[in-house]
């Protein structure tokens, strides 16, 4: 386990290509499973499964075979997911954003209140028309030709009516 530290002066010396032997063999491995994890972490995961190879290495005091290298570069990348997955994702409502204008906006802008109207479609019959119980509307017809309501459909009217004030007061 040889790893040269003098380079010529053509070469980067922060180059892997001045790796030889097992440590070779090493960055091989981790190199074909760095393409798992996020671009900003590749390094580390690559240093990671090095680390980790060489680890193992010391442990048992013979050369790892290739397939139980695979085998640990896995779980460290698994590892790693494990990690990441684990942190809490909070983000500030007060982070500037860009509005698509051009402009920033706080975040806390762009949060919709599910107990704003939307004064359009308020206005719009058809709207209300959707959401509404046919029994409703059938009721709301009669009423329109002048029809007697019987008891029943009173009695639908006013509960229909009631809960609908329960929940404007309680919004």
């Amino acid at each position: 386990m040889t790893i040269i530290l003098a380079c010529p002066e053509d070469k980067d010396p922060l180059s892997y290509e001045h790796l030889d032997g097992e440590w070779r063999h090493w960055y091989q491995v981790a190199h074909r499973f760095e393409h798992k994890v996020p671009a900003q972490d590749r390094g580390d995961i690559r240093h990671t499964i090095i680390l980790e190879l060489a680890k193992a290495r010391v442990r048992d005091g013979e050369p790892i075979p290739t397939p139980r290298a695979y085998r640990i570069a896995s779980l460290m990348v698994a590892l790693y997911w494990r990690k990441e997955k684990s942190k809490p994702t909070i983000l500030s409502l007060d982070y500037q954003i860009d509005n698509g204008d051009g402009d920033s906006t706080e975040l806390i802008e762009t949060v919709a209140d599910d107990r704003a109207i939307d004064l359009e479609a308020w206005l719009d019959a058809r709207t209300w028309l959707l959401g509404c119980p046919i029994r409703l509307i059938q009721i709301a017809h009669k009423k329109l030709a002048g029809e007697s309501l019987s008891n029943r459909e009173h009695q639908y009217l006013w509960r229909f009516r009631q809960k609908e004030q329960k929940t404007l007061l309680a919004a």
